[in-house]
């Protein structure tokens, strides 16, 4: 069952990224900044907008839901676990300490 839902959201991601890179900007297209009339979208210039902005809410949306399938099926078979659990530390490095220099004369005693 999970690799089902690992596969329908891999799926989900690459469609959920063309439908976003298919979306024309709400601003126009670099045509209006010089005047133009046309639009370089696919679908026309607003016939598409509808279609794709409910295939983009309804991706988003399956992409949720799978996402947070697969983070509870990961938290309950997995558990709380570190990435470094298994990953033995390297001890420290220090310099020896110096012993404290000898005074070049020796303090007299009287």
């Amino acid at each position: 069952m999970i690799i089902l839902v690992t596969i329908l959201h891999v799926m989900v991601c690459l469609f959920l990224i063309i439908v976003v890179l298919l979306q024309s900007g709400k601003a126009g297209d670099i045509s209006a900044a010089f005047g133009g009339q046309g639009s370089q979208a696919a679908f026309g210039p607003r016939g598409a907008a509808t279609a794709l902005s409910k295939a983009t809410t309804l991706s988003a949306v399956l992409f949720m839901l799978t996402s947070v399938t697969l983070s509870v099926y990961a938290v309950k078979h997995g558990g709380p676990s570190s990435v470094l659990q298994g990953v033995k530390s390297a001890p420290a490095k220090t310099q020896p300490v110096a012993p404290a220099p000898t005074p070049a004369n020796p303090p007299a005693k009287k």
